[in-house]
Order: C-alpha cells, then structure tokens, then sequence
C-alpha cells in the first residue's frame, strides 16, 4: 500500500477519521548484528498502579538493565524494569506523588504529558533537572474537572529527550470516567520502536537518522513484537493507545472488526465515530472501541509520507516506501456474547470559538543549513532555557497560527493546556477539536486556541519529533 498523502488524509478527516497529518515512516537504520524478535505470544498488560482515597504515591526508578523485549532478553532503559513502565490510573481530582530515582548515567526528570496541572516546583517542571544517583519528588494535583482519557509520562531533560524515550522510559497515564464505560474489557497499547543491536543493546542511530527524527527496526506493543489478542464474537474491548515513539507517526487500521473513537489525547467526542484508521503523530493517544467480529484481523500501521529534508545533507524522503507492519493480532472465535447496550452521550466538549480572544500570536517552525549544521528553529531562534519566548496571562484564551516553513511534518506539543484547533490550511473546521499534539505538515498552517486556566508558571512548547526538540525545536512560555 502507497503512502497516503496529506490532501488524502484530510479528506478522511471529512468523513469521521482522524485526520491528524502525521506519518508512520521515517529513517530506520540497520543494527549492526541483528536482534531477532519472538513475535506471537500473547498480549501483557504492564503493571497497573491505582490510585486509592484520592491519592496514589509512586517510585519510578529509571535505570539500564535487562528487560524483555519481544519475547527475548535485551539490555534496554526502563522504569521499574517493565517496558513499558508501569500504568498510572488515576481519577479527576486525585494527587499523584513520584518519587523519581536516577540510577542512570545521565541527568534525566520526569513529564507527565496532557495533564492539565501545575508546572510550578516539583509539578509539571520540565526545567528540573535529577542527577545520576539522586531522587525528586514530583507532586500533582488534578482539578476536579480534569478531563478523562489516556496520557503517558516521559523523560524531559533537554537533549537526552529522544535517547533515554526510545532507549525503553516511557508508560501510560489512565484519568478514569466519572461514570463507568460499559465494555467488557479495558487493554492499554503502548506503541514504541526500537533498534537492538545482536547482544540486545540499543542501537544508536547515526546522524542522518537523527535528522529526519529516528524510526526503529522494531515496532513494540507493550514490548512485544506482534502480540496476539483474543476475544469472543460480540465483545466490546476499550484499548488506550499510546503512540510512545520518539519520531514515528502511525497510521492504524484493524479490518474485519467495528472500531468507534471515543476520543483522542484529553478530547472526548459527544458519541462514539465509527472509523476504519486513526493516524497518530508521536505522543498522540486514541481512546478506543473494538466490537469484535468471528475470525482473525491484523492490527496494522501503514505507511505515510511525512516529508523530508529535500536537499539538506543529502537527506531525502521519510517516506518508507515499504508495506504495512503488523503491530498485533486479535483471534476472535467461541460463543457469540450478547451485544452491550449503546453508551450514553458525554457532554458537550468546551468551545472556545465564541470567546473574547485576548491575543493573537504566529510561532514559525522552521528547519535549514546554518552555523555548520542543521538548525531547528522556532521563529528564528533555537531552544535557550534562560530567554522567555511567549508571556500570556492566566485566565486569558489567546489564539496561535503554527506555521511550518520546513519541508518536513511537526507535531507541535503545548505543555499544561490543551489546544482547540479550528482551523486548518486556512479553512475553517466544522467541529470541535481538541489535541495536546496537533500535527502541522510541511508549508501547512493550524490555527489553535488555547484556554489559558488556572496555572500560573514557566513552561514549554516543542515539536514532539524529539529530536527536532533535543536540536533546538522548543520554547519558553511563561504565564503570570
């Protein structure tokens, strides 16, 4: 199958897919001696650690040591020795206390992507940095009215983003629903890559890779390599995806089975879409439904064109050229179940297109030759921790247009506050669209609005292809 183009996915936008402009195909690299997978087994769910009496306290330990990688032993990063980590389940309102331990050989610190709390002092602080062999204590409180869905934590220590994320640190974040979702069961699919190398050490990618954002020879749903999920004809399934790769965008299709979207990263639809494939950029999440259907399908991520560097370097497309790859497989055979009853419509999601907008910014993403080597640039200007790119006061919505003047696709990444898109390419959207990740494609534009609540501080926004990020792709928000 082709590589599905740009203009493409927006006319499947039009009837009820995700639409995101993203890609699942990129610079991957050979490892040098071959590490062979053992695909097949059935799916595991990681750990699950639930929150109790509104709280739930925690210690993530970072470290290098062996995990199991696609039924076989590697040496990976991981948390807590899982890969992925551990998953956070959470109810609005809760406290959530991680004791984070580095027993790297780095510097690293945590962010716990799409929640809506604070990032001052030990909350959502991205600018903390935990050295090798000490601890930090991170606290959060959600408000009451956080909204429900499927985040993910991360490192963010500016970069080490894309190597210690593809290197195994990644997991799940669950903020569970005021009231239930009748399914008959929930499964969480951490999707990420990886390159190992034939002892099962990663693989480090060389600097052309680097460039366009690196893409791994194996493509991992819970650290399996094509998993295999059963179920009996009838059943309705809630998977919680979570694209964990640190360049590739994937493009999911499941044939033979019925799939609704219920909602994607903090964006929760009124009713269920029926869709036939979501496309996710790298740190998008779907919420997802799966009424299963007697016989086998292939959870499958197809290729997609998200540019290149052209003539930069050499570099050319990161489209892979190549067919689909085959994430995981779901056998539905026995007894026929009875069909559960249609959910309940949720409520109307928050609109801020009928609000006073108290002002109106253009951020320009940029990439090109300078100073010896490729630059990654917003407006201009590369990553400095010490500058304040953007002031905005709390309680205000402000308006940006996120303009692409590169050739390749960026996937642009708000800390603390969710963003509504409405528009795209300049024309307006006919729905309510709300992303932490919003995908802008090369010589595109995206016009968001962003609500601005509750949280005074200093923060971040970047491209989440991290190591566009780690070259320089990021700025500094402050909020007063």
């Amino acid at each position: 199958m082709q590589p599905i183009s740009r203009r493409r996915a927006l006319q499947l936008g039009g009837l009820g897919l995700l639409s995101a402009v993203v890609g699942g195909a990129g610079l991957t690299w050979q490892s040098a001696a071959g590490f062979e997978p053992a695909p097949g087994r059935a799916l595991t769910q990681p750990d699950v650690l639930r929150s109790s009496g509104g709280r739930l306290r925690v210690t993530l330990r970072a470290a290098q040591g062996p995990t199991r990688v696609a039924g076989r032993e590697a040496t990976t990063l991981s948390y807590n020795g899982g890969l992925p980590g551990p998953t956070l389940y959470l109810q609005p309102g809760d406290r959530l206390q991680v004791r984070l331990v580095n027993d790297l050989g780095d510097p690293t610190n945590l962010h716990v992507h799409g929640l809506h709390v604070s990032p001052l002092d030990n909350g959502d602080n991205v600018f903390i940095a935990v050295q090798p062999g000490e601890s930090f204590d991170y606290d959060y409180q959600l408000p009451a009215d956080h909204p429900p869905g499927v985040y993910w934590y991360h490192p963010h220590h500016h970069g080490m983003v894309a190597d210690q994320v593809f290197g195994g640190l990644y997991g799940a974040i669950v903020v569970g629903d005021p009231e239930r979702v009748a399914v008959t069961r929930e499964r969480v699919l951490v999707i990420s890559d990886l390159s190992l190398d034939g002892s099962g050490q990663v693989a480090a990618p060389p600097a052309m890779a680097r460039m366009a954002g690196r893409e791994g020879e194996l493509v991992l749903v819970n650290g399996q390599s094509r998993p295999v999920l059963t179920a009996r004809p009838g059943e309705r399934e809630r998977w919680r995806i979570v694209n964990a790769c640190s360049s590739r965008y994937v493009r999911l299709r499941l044939d033979g089975q019925q799939l609704q979207l219920l909602g994607v990263d903090s964006g929760r639809y009124p009713e269920p879409r029926d869709v036939d494939e979501i496309v996710l950029a790298t740190g998008n999440r779907a919420d997802l439904l799966v009424t299963a259907t007697a016989g086998s399908s292939v959870l499958e991520s197809l290729p997609y064109d998200r540019g290149g560097m052209g003539g930069m370097m050499g570099g050319g497309s990161t489209s892979s050229g190549g067919g689909a790859i085959a994430l995981a497989t779901l056998d539905v055979a026995g007894a026929a179940v009875a069909a559960l009853p249609p959910l309940e419509a949720q409520p109307a999601p928050r609109d801020l297109r009928g609000l006073t907008v108290a002002g109106r910014r253009e951020l320009i993403f940029a990439m090109g030759m300078g100073g010896g080597g490729m630059q990654f640039t917003i407006d201009g200007k590369a990553f400095d921790p010490a500058r304040v790119d953007q002031a905005v006061q709390v309680g205000t919505v402000e308006e940006w247009k996120l303009t692409n003047a590169s050739s390749m696709d960026h996937p642009v990444h708000l800390h603390v506050w969710p963003m509504q898109v409405i528009a795209e390419g300049g024309q307006p959207l006919d729905e309510v669209r709300w992303r932490d990740v919003v995908n802008v494609p090369p010589g595109g534009q995206v016009t968001v609005r962003i609500a601005f609540d509750r949280y005074p501080g200093r923060t971040v926004y970047h491209c989440h292809v991290l190591d566009h990020e780690d070259d320089g792709m990021m700025g500094v928000l402050t909020a007063t």
